[in-house]
């Protein structure tokens, strides 16, 4: 393990059902995706970064976006993240691995780099944000060992799809740890997966994105300070929609089984 650099590995795959290819969306005439990657390569504590995308043939075109900007890729299942993110993990040596999901255009690389440093600091085998933040700067830092206990362990669907999940439950078996760095800005979203949030993101570039800098958390916050009616562009959609999906498949998945 590094003792002071993680690799990023990037979830990324165009089968959205809320909306579909959100990854490649448009900002500032670039694709979502760019943006991620733009951004985290700003990080001083990033040793390396790929995109983990799927086998579905609808992500070759993230194939062919990867090897266009010189990105080192793995395919994997489409729905069993947790295997992908394993798979991955291991075929490209990540240890530690930073999580980072592709709809987050706006990720800001100095989080990125706090969550790593305190990572190390604390000793801790996972660690993450915690408190009230954005819905958009979502970034979680594991310990490959703790990947591979959650791959050889986890069977729920909701362990099977998202990776931290099954690390979160069970606080007996790893130093888990949060990053408490923001409070009461949980009602601000800035992540892509409708197409209201596309709406909202598309604005935050048109008045802050120049090709050479990188704009900042607190100048989205000053932003919204100052023209407020943006955080009503998406307003009223649900956090998290796609794990409260995936406890539902959870209930059915255990009636099936005691059945």
């Amino acid at each position: 393990m590094s003792r002071d650099h993680a690799k990023a590995i990037i979830q990324a795959r165009m089968g959205s059902t809320r909306l579909p290819g959100k990854i490649l969306k448009p900002l500032a005439g670039k694709p979502a995706l760019w943006h991620v990657v733009n951004r985290l390569n700003r990080s001083r504590r990033l040793k390396d970064l790929l995109i983990a995308t799927t086998t579905n043939p609808d992500d070759d075109v993230v194939v062919y976006f990867c090897r266009e900007n010189g990105i080192e890729y793995f395919r994997g299942s489409e729905n069993d993240v947790l295997d992908r993110y394993y798979q991955a993990s291991k075929a490209f040596g990540a240890d530690p691995v930073i999580r980072i999901t592709a709809d987050c255009p706006v990720i800001d690389p100095a989080i990125v780099d706090e969550v790593i440093e305190k990572f190390f600091a604390g000793d801790y085998d996972v660690y993450g944000l915690g408190g009230e933040f954005p819905d958009g700067l979502d970034c979680e830092c594991f310990a490959f060992w703790v990947l591979e206990d959650a791959w050889r362990c986890a069977t729920l669907p909701s362990e099977r799809e998202h990776v931290g999940i099954y690390p979160g439950k069970h606080p007996e078996k790893y130093r888990k740890g949060s990053y408490e760095k923001f409070s009461g800005l949980a009602h601000h979203r800035w992540t892509l997966d409708e197409e209201a949030d596309l709406y909202f993101l598309q604005a935050v570039y048109e008045r802050l994105y120049r090709p050479d800098t990188m704009f900042s958390t607190g100048e989205i916050l000053e932003l919204l300070r100052r023209e407020p009616e943006l955080v009503k562009i998406n307003r009223g959609i649900t956090r998290n929609e796609g794990l409260l999906k995936s406890l539902v498949q959870d209930e059915a998945y255990l009636k099936e089984k005691r059945s």
